[in-house]
């Protein structure tokens, strides 16, 4: 459980049981309905995180929306975006073990997280993770309810596969840029799991034999091959 998921239970009790002296008992079922939603909405479950070299898991639990190429300060990159509606598990967690090398903050708009421009003009947090065998950027987006982007790790900081590092709150998305000669395990319509879920392997990894005979075709399958520029 996340700390936030009790003070905002203990807040909605409060105001159950002030409800229920001052207007009688059925007015305090709403403010304890509401309680019960934040200590569930709030669940930090463990996970099994896989251990082969090279392995890109999931940053969040959710959706795939999109998979496609983009240009990102010149460098090609392909996109995984992961949407989170309200019902999800909202803590993030690093795609890769490495160092974080780059945190930046960008101001922007609440507007649907779903919509392809919220990747650039959104409320976002952009995080760049080297690993021993590449780099990866994710990106926690803010979304029509979400008004909070936490991040708890610091430039320089290690950390590994599957490390819990943040959240976002109330629905968004997160996205995840890697290199584009990456085989990709995932297909849009996927749901997957933070920390658990493999959506990839990095060049030079402990991909599978079975999937690196049949990894170049499975990327052509995938992408729409469509570019954007920021």
């Amino acid at each position: 459980m996340v700390r936030d998921g009790y003070y905002y239970a203990f807040a909605f009790l409060a105001a159950a049981l002030l409800a229920g002296w001052l207007a009688g008992p059925a007015w305090s079922l709403p403010p304890i309905v509401l309680a019960a939603f934040f200590l569930w909405f709030f669940r930090d479950p463990e996970r099994a995180v896989p251990d082969a070299a090279g392995t890109v898991v999931s940053p969040a639990d959710g959706k795939v929306t999109d998979i496609s190429t983009t240009r990102v300060g010149g460098i090609e990159r392909i996109r995984i975006s992961v949407f989170l509606n309200v019902f999800d598990v909202h803590v993030n967690r690093s795609p890769i073990a490495g160092v974080i090398s780059d945190i930046r903050y960008q101001k922007g708009k609440f507007s649907n997280a779903m919509g392809a421009a919220s990747a650039e003009h959104n409320e976002q947090n952009i995080v760049t993770v080297d690993g021993g065998e590449g780099n990866v950027v994710f990106k926690q987006i803010s979304g029509l309810l979400a008004r909070r982007i936490v991040f708890t790790k610091r430039l320089g900081d290690r950390v590994e596969r599957g490390e819990r590092v943040g959240m976002i709150k109330f629905g968004s998305r997160v996205d995840i840029l890697m290199d584009p000669a990456a085989a990709i395990r995932v297909k849009v319509g996927d749901r997957v799991k933070g920390g658990a879920s493999i959506i990839g392997f990095l060049p030079g990894g402990d991909m599978p034999s079975r999937m690196a005979a049949g990894s170049e075709k499975g990327l052509e399958s995938a992408l729409p091959m469509e570019r954007s520029t920021p």
